[in-house]
């Protein structure tokens, strides 16, 4: 070191290493650790390189797009349950609470094997479980993605717009609400795009406000039903466009309805326009618009989320409107049977016998239906596992035990929660008729599908559901194997 004396430069050096040796020595110790550490953790690192066998398959990514064009069941090459040893515990569970009977079947959903048959072919009355005949072939003549369009046209007199339905029954008050099936189009909405044609058309007030509900046509009621349904609140009267599912409000789901929900509908919309600024002419009335003259329009939810609300909360007035909205993509007239006319020819089109059934309405409230335990397994099993995917999207709607919908109240006593969550079905209640139809992933992974029908049952017995919900909750459990 250049200025420095030796002495100096010693006692530097010495200095600085009394410093650093500690460190030094502690670093070269944890550096030999670490290499018998690695050394113990990857064998052979120290004495050359070995070769490492490749992942399991099932961590390999495919080599190939599968070719399959259809979704399979869960569980294909799972065993089946053994029919003897099924019957058993089911013969222990189905047994009506006092007086009526009870039919019913279970079907392997990938082969569509009868695993369990108690008088499966016998005609019964199903109530709502007709629901599921709707949902298919709504999807069948619709497609899940088609939505219902409720249009605002003008007149031959420029003073007088026609709100026109189109079939959506699920509008809303207020604004249109993207987000949700209930409300999805808006007369809050319709009215303020209104409002702007209106004004770009230099029209000016008083409006009138007409509504033309001819896209559904025959009686408003069905006379199948009983006027105490009607009365209570099952059902109303229908028309091709209606607020709330044809209630006064959607957080009212029991008790009186509007017994015109065109009118009713129509005199909401006029208030939303005039709450737009625009000078509204007292009284609605029916009348017809030009229909190349759109002022403004709101599309509905997709018939497949509307499906699936129907089938999850039961609704027999949403129901109905998908009957006659089948009927029309059908070329069938939007009546009571044309609805049921188009189901019997939708289901025939998937495969399933029609021949036996007997249809009074498409939301179960008629006494008259008369369908088997086996038709309404067959329409799961398409729903499930069949070659047409767009009956897929109706799953969603079946009800899961225990948590929601229809369901949400059920399967919480022992001896049914152990189907809770994994039963998903459709439930099915009048006064003496109690139905549930479904399917379930076994314990051994068999995807299963059942239908289970009472009738002549006794009015308010609470065994009867109990012994619905026993029975499915086996099949959830069920390995069944003897």
């Amino acid at each position: 070191m250049k200025g420095v004396k030796d002495g100096d430069a010693r006692r530097w050096v010495s200095t600085v290493w009394r410093r650093l040796k500690w460190p030094l020595l502690l670093a070269g110790v944890l550096l030999c650790v670490g290499a018998i550490v690695v050394a113990g953790m990857v064998p052979g690192l120290l004495n050359g390189p070995k070769s490492v066998p490749p992942p399991p398959a099932w961590q390999q990514g495919p080599s190939q797009l599968s070719d399959v064009n259809s979704v399979l069941p869960l569980g294909d090459d799972a065993p089946l349950p053994v029919p003897a040893e099924l019957a058993r515990l089911l013969n222990e569970t189905l047994k009506p609470d006092g007086t009526g009977s009870i039919t019913g079947v279970v079907m392997d959903a990938s082969t569509g094997e009868v695993l369990f048959d108690r008088e499966a072919d016998a005609n019964r009355i199903p109530a709502s479980n007709m629901k599921l005949l709707t949902a298919v072939a709504a999807l069948k003549a619709m497609g899940p993605e088609s939505r219902f369009t409720t249009r605002v046209l003008a007149s031959e007199d420029p003073s007088t717009v026609v709100l026109t339905g189109g079939g959506d029954v699920l509008l809303g008050a207020g604004a249109s609400d993207s987000s949700a099936v209930m409300g999805r189009a808006g007369l809050g909405s319709l009215a303020l795009d209104t409002a702007a044609a209106l004004t770009s058309a230099g029209v000016k007030g008083p409006i009138n406000v007409q509504v033309d509900d001819s896209l559904f046509s025959g009686a408003p009621l069905n006379p199948a039903w009983s006027p105490d349904d009607v009365a209570a609140g099952e059902t109303a009267p229908l028309f091709s466009l209606a607020l709330n599912s044809g209630r006064y409000s959607p957080s009212v789901t029991t008790g009186p309805r509007p017994q015109d929900s065109a009118v009713t509908t129509a005199q909401a919309f006029a208030g939303q326009l005039a709450a737009a600024g625009v000078q509204v002419s007292p009284g609605v009335e029916r009348g017809k618009g030009i229909p190349t003259n759109v002022l403004a329009s709101a599309d509905s939810a997709t018939v497949a989320e509307q499906v699936d609300l129907m089938l999850e909360s039961s609704d027999n007035f949403l129901a109905e409107a998908l009957g006659r909205m089948t009927a029309v993509a059908s070329g069938g007239e939007a009546t009571y049977d044309g609805a049921t006319a188009a189901v019997r020819q939708r289901l025939g089109e998937l495969g399933i016998a029609t021949d036996s059934m007997q249809l009074a309405d498409v939301s179960g409230l008629a006494l008259e239906n008369q369908v088997s335990a086996k038709q309404f397994a067959e329409v799961v099993r398409a729903i499930t596992s069949g070659p047409d995917l767009a009956l897929r999207t109706a799953l969603d709607g079946f009800p899961v035990a225990g948590l929601t919908g229809t369901l949400d109240d059920r399967y919480v006593d022992a001896g049914t929660a152990e189907g809770a969550g994994l039963v998903r079905a459709k439930t099915g209640t009048l006064n003496t008729v109690i139905a549930l139809s479904g399917y379930v992933v076994d314990a051994d992974g068999r995807l299963l599908v059942f239908s289970f029908i009472g009738n002549g049952l006794q009015p308010g017995a609470a065994g009867n559901k109990v012994a619905m919900d026993r029975s499915a909750s086996v099949l959830a459990s069920c390995g069944c194997r003897g």
